[in-house]
């Protein structure tokens, strides 16, 4: 298993990654173009796997272990993972990556990326110049010119709301925080950390703002700053909060630009959007965009990108001579392998494929919803959004077969480029015969679900007179 690998000009020892790939991965290179459908047919089950159960590990002291051996632990643990791949559909990880195998080697150095990116380090294990290059992509990708920005690779997007709301707080300090009760729950966390006054804006039906709500609190506290969360993307529904029309609203309401700050919390679609519509840009008066790096990229760790206007950073920023550098980050220390893999998938996939990837997620949350309409299931998809929204089901092992989130009497699939059509047509299958077990003797019905997505999606027995496939 262990053996000496050349890589570029060095020896890396006790590496091979054809040796430690487990058994259901497809080989390295089986991968082209970004392809990842043949993999993931390979692995495709026609009978679900069972979900993971708790290992019930604990530490052993070397050589009084009696049970398997860390090498057998690690590898059976793999190897489930692996055959669990195929029911990931619930939650936006994009799991459509092969680099593993090339950046393994990394894992042998401690790279730390300590203080602000454009500061050199005074030690070399660092990856600053790599981070720069992933900030630069997404200034050009945001329209923002390269000496007019900020920003920094997070650990996730809660940081990256985090650091944008403080960024906020801090030009702001009497500002009130306004975010919809559908954006992501780091918000509210944010509030309730810097200790702001904080308004809940309600939510339309389909998750986006409510924008009338939202006029209504800006009025009653004109006079003070404010802050505000737009979210492109809702968590559960993949709605999109409207910039434009908030822009004018604060208009409206007599708020100039020198009285608000707006975040964009685009975790999941900030790599969507911007190949559909041009809605994120610096040349609208937005503060920060944040998204998460693991999402609709693809990252083996959690991680962010966070960007803001080199104008307002100096508010945060620390000269902190242990370091040699200056801070404005929120955690300092920071992981410097994200870095590296969001720069190597970037240079690999390109904007062309990124619109591809697009294209297919879209095309496939269609043909997902579509599927389920016509099957009788409730359902919605909104625009800009690739997350299908459908009616609970009513079995819990269903639901932790295929790892889906629910809230209330709703569940969702996040239809990422890793899901193939034919995952998806597993999954239709199987909830379809699910449904004739749950409900076949009538006397249980299926959730009415028109107050969660609206009354035309809804299927229940009350609502399906209405009920007409277009």
């Amino acid at each position: 298993m262990f053996m000496f690998l050349k890589y570029g000009s060095f020896f890396f020892k006790d590496f091979e990654p054809s040796a430690v790939t487990p058994r259901g991965l497809a080989p390295p290179g089986l991968i082209v173009n970004g392809d990842f459908s043949e993999m993931m047919r390979l692995k495709v089950s026609s009978t679900p796997t069972t979900p993971r159960k708790n290992l019930n590990l604990s530490v052993t002291e070397p050589g009084k272990n009696d049970g398997p051996t860390l090498d057998c632990t690690l590898m059976n643990y793999i190897d489930t993972l692996t055959q669990r791949i195929n029911y990931h559909i619930g939650y936006p990880v994009n799991i459509c990556y092969e680099h593993y195998a090339n950046l393994a080697p990394l894992l042998q150095f401690h790279l730390n990326n300590c203080g602000d990116p454009f500061l050199q380090n005074t030690v070399d294990f660092h990856s600053k110049d790599f981070e720069v290059a992933v900030l630069n992509w997404f200034a050009d990708l945001w329209e923002i010119e390269r000496d007019q920005y900020w920003g920094y690779v997070t650990n996730g997007g809660t940081e990256g709301n985090l650091h944008g709301i403080l960024v906020g707080r801090e030009l702001f300090p009497t500002g009130i925080l306004y975010a919809s009760k559908d954006s992501h729950y780091s918000v509210a966390k944010a509030a309730m950390m810097y200790r702001m006054d904080f308004e809940n804006i309600n939510a339309s039906i389909n998750g986006e703002i409510d924008y009338s709500d939202l006029k209504v609190k800006l009025l009653q506290n004109k006079g003070k700053p404010a802050i505000i969360n737009v979210t492109i993307g809702t968590t559960f529904k993949g709605a999109v909060d409207d910039l434009d029309v908030i822009l004018q609203i604060l208009e409206e309401c007599g708020y100039t630009q020198d009285q608000f700050y707006i975040h964009c919390d685009a975790a999941l679609n900030g790599l969507i959007i911007p190949f559909i519509k041009n809605m994120i840009t610096f040349k609208k008066p937005i503060g920060s965009v944040t998204i998460s790096g693991h999402k609709f990229l693809g990252c083996p760790m959690p991680c962010g990108v966070q960007i803001t206007r080199k104008s307002y950073i100096n508010n945060l920023s620390r000269r902190v001579e242990y370091i040699a550098s200056v801070d404005a980050t929120i955690s300092g220390s920071r992981n410097g392998l994200t870095p590296i893999f969001l720069w190597y998938s970037l240079s690999a996939k390109g904007q062309i494929g990124f619109q591809k990837d697009v294209k297919r997620c879209f095309d496939n949350a269609k043909y997902l919803k579509d599927r389920l309409q016509q099957a009788g299931i409730s359902v919605m998809l909104n625009e800009l959004s690739i997350i299908v929204v459908l009616e609970r089901p009513r079995d819990h092992e269903f639901v932790r077969r295929w790892q889906l989130s629910c809230v209330r009497d709703m569940a969702h699939v996040i239809v990422m480029p890793g899901i193939t059509r034919e995952t998806l047509d597993g999954f239709i299958n199987d909830l379809l015969q699910q449904r004739k077990k749950w409900y076949q003797d009538g006397r249980i019905s299926p959730p009415c679900v028109a107050s969660d997505i609206g009354a035309q999606n809804c299927t229940c027995s009350y609502h399906k007179i209405d009920f007409i496939i277009p």
